[in-house]
């Protein structure tokens, strides 16, 4: 049975002596080497060609972090699969960490099963968060779509009885002209609330304009 050959990012020699003993009696997952800070860590990729994966640190003391070194890595070695193990469980992290390529994020109090279970997990493609961190991110999610409805509901508020009428007959398909002689307004006039609308709500062109009223049922079709 084939091995998961891993490098351990940490600048605590404690920390890294500690996961290499435990990790030690498992037959599948093998560390072959150890690093305490991120320039360390890329001349040791570079001189062992065998790491799959790499179990990285956020704080890594002075130089550069664990993020910059995950972004670094991820550049030089694309398939190299990485595993953050930190204490850091702040949205602003773990969003980093994963934009910068970080296939799956643990904090240092998981037990050591659930660290087996996640190298196993990312060293086969898959993504793994321990359920800390997945509560943090879906509570940032949550706070996006509010915020977004939010910010919607600004928008939609915002439009004028002349705009949604606008809208309205836009949506059906009526030109500037038509649209007009329907409002008794004139069509400069008409044009002019097509690119206030446009504005108001982020479109790019009239089709941006009806498939926006349609999601958000502004109109009637």
């Amino acid at each position: 049975m084939s091995s998961i050959n891993i490098l351990i990012v940490d600048d605590h020699q404690m920390i890294r002596d500690g996961i290499r003993a435990s990790l030690a009696d498992i037959p599948d997952i093998k560390v072959v080497d150890e690093a305490s800070n991120g320039v360390e860590a890329l001349n040791k990729l570079e001189q062992c060609s065998t790491v799959q994966l790499v179990i990285m640190d956020i704080g890594l003391g002075s130089g550069q972090d664990g993020i910059a070194t995950t972004q670094q890595i991820k550049e030089q070695y694309p398939e190299m699969t990485i595993l953050a193990l930190t204490m850091h469980n702040e949205e602003p992290h773990i969003t980093s960490m994963l934009r910068a390529g970080a296939a799956g994020y643990l904090l240092k109090d998981t037990g050591m099963d659930e660290l087996v279970t996640a190298i196993r997990t990312v060293a086969n493609g898959q993504s793994y968060f321990s359920q800390e961190v997945s509560t943090t991110i879906m509570n940032r999610l949550m706070r996006n779509q509010k915020e977004n409805n939010t910010s919607s509901a600004k928008v939609i508020e915002s439009l004028t009885p002349r705009e949604r009428e606008v809208l309205q007959l836009i949506a059906e398909e009526y030109t500037n002209p038509e649209i007009a002689d329907r409002l008794f307004i004139s069509p400069r006039t008409v044009d002019t609330h097509r690119r206030n609308l446009i504005l108001k709500l982020n479109v790019k062109n009239t089709a941006g304009l009806v498939r926006y009223a349609i999601k958000e049922n502004l109109v009637d079709l």
